[in-house]
This record gives structure tokens, C-alpha cells and sequence, in this order.
């Protein structure tokens, strides 16, 4: 397991778990970012954050700060 900021562009995990304050977390939820789906690193910011990823049809740009929080399995480019 890795943490999402750890994620490769172009590579896709499966998130295993959130470790957020609740608030965070509920709101990263309703967004897709929940145990078991997939995501995907899509790019970074120039200066390198925040980084935007695909997950559950949408785009979402977090911070490395935010990211962290949130473990992933990495399953591959795609």
C-alpha cells in the first residue's frame, strides 16, 4: 500500500482506506473517493501541487497534503 500523493501519473489504485477528519472525509466520499475504487493520477500542477485525479467519472484536483491521508494499492498505467 502507498499513499495517493505517492501515485504515479498515468497510474491507476484502488483505494483502500481514508485517514481524514471526518468532515474531509464525508466530503471525498461523495465525490467517489471511497474503499475499492479506482483512481488514477492524471496530472500535476506545474510547481508539482496539487495533483489532479480521475476517479468514479470526474476530476478532482487534491493537494499532497490532502492526498497523503488516503492509501492506495496500485494496480497500473492505464
Amino acid at each position: 500500500m502507498a499513499a495517493l500523493s505517492e501515485l504515479r501519473i498515468g497510474s491507476t489504485g484502488v483505494i483502500e482506506v481514508l485517514r481524514l477528519p471526518d468532515e474531509i472525509q464525508h466530503h471525498l466520499m461523495h465525490m467517489g473517493f471511497m474503499p475499492e475504487a479506482r483512481v488514477r493520477a492524471v496530472r500535476r500542477a506545474p510547481a508539482g501541487d496539487p495533483t489532479v485525479y480521475a476517479v468514479d467519472g470526474m476530476e478532482v484536483a487534491l493537494r499532497s497534503d490532502t492526498a497523503r491521508w488516503i492509501s492506495v494499492r496500485e494496480i497500473g498505467d492505464e
